[in-house]
Formats: structure tokens, sequence, C-alpha cells
């Protein structure tokens, strides 16, 4: 499930900027990201996840993107302050050009323009994977309250993703019923016979080479 933080969007529009250090993430990381999730499983609805996963699950969750889609940390001074990767949309073999996006941003780094350097470096990766559709999942409700708030729906249309449906009441957390939107952007041109989808390690190089993240 997508979340990121409307403070973010002060960046100028169609910019990336070079403030964090954009890196694919290792298995070692994976203390330091369970840390930023779990801030919003406890904390908020803005993941619908009861419990924080333990280390080796969330360890083989890393291990399971990276498979087939770019997994993607931001530092700053040395330091872990958010993350992105992408996942599978749907299993049918039509849906290949799709996929789901997630970002979260450690709680105290909100309005430092992570949030955006995460998805514009996510979105370069996958286009070189020939990904075409952009899909996120997001909680929401009409109300805000102090467990969810329409900052994640406000900043992904900065970034110009589009509301494509909703879902009433489906999820159940903290003793509220919530709302779930999809949002969607579309970076490929869906030509009638698309190239093929090549799997993220295939692209590695190439995104070393192009825009310096490895």
């Amino acid at each position: 499930m997508a979340v990121l933080l409307y403070a973010d969007c002060g960046i100028e529009k169609g910019k990336w900027m070079k403030n964090a250090r954009i890196r694919i993430a290792e298995k070692q990381d994976a203390e330091k990201l369970l840390e930023i999730y779990a801030h919003y499983v406890e904390n908020t609805a803005v993941t619908f996840e009861y419990r924080v996963p333990g280390l080796q699950e969330f360890t083989e969750r890393i291990s399971r993107v990276l498979e087939r889609y770019p997994y993607i940390v931001a530092e700053r001074e040395g330091k872990i302050i958010g993350y992105a990767y992408a996942g599978t949309f749907k299993e049918r073999a039509a849906y290949d050009w799709a996929v789901e996006t997630t970002v979260y941003v450690q709680e105290d780094r909100k309005r430092s323009g992570a949030g955006r350097e995460l998805y514009e470096g996510l979105e370069k990766l996958l286009a070189l994977q020939n990904i075409q559709n952009l899909n996120a999942c997001i909680a929401f409700q009409e109300e805000e309250d102090s467990y969810l708030t329409h900052d994640s729906v406000r900043f992904h249309e900065h970034l110009g993703y589009r509301l494509v449906g909703k879902f009433y009441q489906c999820g159940y957390k903290g003793g509220r019923w919530y709302d779930m939107v999809w949002m969607e952007k579309h970076i490929g041109k869906h030509e009638s016979e698309p190239q093929a989808v090549i799997p993220f390690d295939e692209v590695r190089e190439s995104a070393a080479e192009k825009y310096g993240i490895f």
C-alpha cells in the first residue's frame, strides 16, 4: 500500500532532486526499513496490516520483490530515510506491464522531499523494464482523523496519478472502517505490440550507467 506525504510536493514538478542518494536495497537494510514501516503499522491506517512483521519475514519480502522488480532506498548523510518498491499488480499474463507501487518515508523526514525522489527513481527503473502502468492502493476516508489523512492521495495527484476506483469501508483498523482507492499513472506509450517486460536483474547495469542507481 502506498504512503506519501503532501509536504513532499514542494519540489518542482519534473525535477529529480539529488539531495538523497537513491540506491537498490540490500538484505542488511531490512532492520532499518522495518523500523520505518513499523510506525505506520502501529500508529496509522496507512497500511491495513495489523502486526509488525518479524525481521526475517520482512527480509524475505525484500528478496521476493527484487526477484522481479526494483526495491530502492533513499539515504541522506549515510542514513536510510525511506524506501520504495514495485510489486505484481495481478498474476495474469496480460497484466505484465502493470505494477503496484509502494513508498514509505521515515516519520521525521516527511518534509524532506524524499518521497518524490524515491518515486521518480522508481519510475526510471520501471521504465527500463518496459513497465507501462503504475498503480497505487491508498487507504482513504472522507473525514481525516489522527490515523489517516488525505496526504497520500494529494501527493499522488501531484505526481501525475489519477483516481480510477474506490472501495467503501473495506478495511477495519483501530476501531474504524476505512475506504480504499486506486490511483494510476501511465509511463509508457501502450503500443499495439509492446516490448516484453525485462526482469529487474537485467536492467541493473543500465540503471547504474544512466541514473547512478546501483
